[in-house]
């Protein structure tokens, strides 16, 4: 068993070594020229599912690392437990969504515009088949969302039982529920759908559930921050400029390929932070996707989770307050030291996992250098790119001192007007919807089973750990 994993292994691992020659020749591009995402799907899932029998008949047995105490009690951070297949997170190389990097995808995806950013409808795409998609497939998938992206009537009467103070990420979480009395996964499984067919309906209610999200983000931005004035979504409009152009920002051609950036680089990050592997596994006992997603949406609201970019920006301008808009490297030396000594973090440094600068944060520089060069904000957070590392390394208590997604994010939101930061949590959730429903659909289709880790109590962590301990 051991020596045919081994075999297994180094296989993929050849596999995981293409090249960027392979992309400029078209060896990964879609083998399939039909535009019916589902169809493509479904002929993928066979070979999968092969696969995953493959891997637990000769690698079933095989240890993926051991656990130690500190990880148990430390949030379980580290310990391989769980299979996502749409995205891998690498300590040097950053995300990559079915094997590819941020920059490959803002070269081989789809764009709205000739060198422009990709579409998100050609990530999902990739997320789904694992190929990446022509110019006519991510345009496919542009119209099945539009067709399939009208509201029922009752969710704006939902909100609008809500006050209009209620945090916007309660009303997100809310709208997705009132979403869910039309859940074909829920209908076909009451009506005994054989579990082989699980994915056929559980993909449906995905794909009407990111359809209709922009919508509903739009519905609550507008009854939050513009008197309930609503704005029609465009008719020729790409999945996330509509987003924008709904919010009132679609006369602005940089705000809608800044919003495609934007849904772009957050829409996974594996599955491990608490956003996915909520709706893992709330999905795991087979809870429609409406139900699924909402979990991990809940998730994300957390102040640890998803509220980071908002703290970043409250930093900046507590740093602005003080130091003005042109401060020395040194004052910005002493204020960043200041912090630290304080007790407080330096928001937006560091990573769970990263040990290098985010691809995420990079792909926003550059597009700030392009589009927002003197902006204030923007020189600031620059300055920020070449202080805070230094002063991190110095204190020899971080692993990663450089910079991730949320020390930027914020700032390209603000550039465009969009400075409402409760509401940006709400724009990570409409992104985080293309990666973990598109593993959702993947978790049912390879029929993964419910989850149910061990937990322990202390007194047995203790006896477990003396007893390794002695042998």
């Amino acid at each position: 068993m051991q020596r045919a994993c081994k075999s297994l292994l180094l296989a993929r691992g050849a596999l995981a070594q293409k090249t960027l020659a392979d992309l400029e020749i078209g060896a990964l591009r879609s083998l399939s020229t039909s535009t019916d995402l589902k169809a493509v799907l479904a002929e993928k899932i066979p070979a999968e599912q092969e696969r995953l029998k493959a891997l637990k008949k000769e690698c079933g047995a095989a240890a993926l690392g051991t656990v130690t105490v500190e990880q148990a009690i430390g949030g379980m951070r580290g310990i391989p437990g769980m299979l996502w297949e749409t995205s891998l997170l690498d300590a040097e190389e950053g995300i990559r969504f079915r094997g590819h990097s941020i920059p490959d995808l803002q070269k081989h995806l789809p764009a709205a515009k000739s060198g422009g950013q990709p579409l998100p409808e050609g990530l999902l795409w990739l997320l789904l088949t694992g190929d990446l998609p022509s110019k006519d497939q991510a345009a496919a998938v542009t119209e099945m969302l539009r067709k399939r992206s009208t509201l029922p009537a009752h969710i704006s009467a939902v909100l609008e039982a809500m006050p209009p103070t209620t945090h916007p990420m309660t009303q997100f979480a809310t709208a997705i529920l009132a979403l869910q009395s039309h859940s074909q996964f829920a209908s076909a499984y009451e009506s005994g759908i054989h579990k082989t067919k699980y994915w056929e309906p559980i993909y449906e209610d995905s794909m009407d559930l990111i359809a209709k999200l922009p919508a509903v983000a739009a519905l609550i931005y507008r009854r939050c921050y513009q008197n309930g004035k609503n704005i029609d979504p465009h008719p020729t409009l790409d999945w996330s400029a509509n987003l924008a152009h709904m919010m009132g920002y679609g006369s602005d051609e940089g705000a809608l390929e800044m919003m495609r950036l934007y849904q772009t680089i957050h829409a996974d990050h594996e599955g491990g932070n608490v956003s996915a592997h909520a709706t893992h596994l709330v999905g795991s006992a087979l809870s429609d996707p409406y139900l699924s997603f909402v979990a991990g949406m809940t998730g994300l609201a957390g102040p640890l989770h998803g509220l980071a970019n908002q703290e970043v920006l409250r930093w900046l301008t507590n740093v602005r307050e003080q130091l003005g808009d042109n401060p020395t490297k040194e004052q910005l030396t002493d204020f960043v030291w200041a912090t630290l000594k304080s007790g407080k973090v330096v928001p937006g440094f560091g990573h769970a996992v990263l040990r290098k600068t985010d691809p995420r944060y990079t792909s926003q520089r550059e597009f700030a250098q392009k589009h927002m060069p003197d902006y204030p904000l923007f020189r600031l957070v620059s300055q920020l790119y070449e202080v805070v590392p230094d002063v991190l390394t110095q204190t020899g208590k971080v692993k990663n001192p450089w910079p991730n997604v949320d020390a930027h994010s914020g700032v390209l939101l603000q550039y465009y007007g969009i400075t409402e930061d409760k509401f940006y949590t709400v724009l990570f959730g409409v992104s985080r919807s293309l990666g973990v429903l598109s593993q959702g659909i993947w978790s049912r289709a390879l029929g993964l089973p419910i989850e149910r880790p061990k937990s322990l109590t202390m007194d047995a962590v203790r006896a477990i750990a003396m007893e390794n301990h002695a042998a």
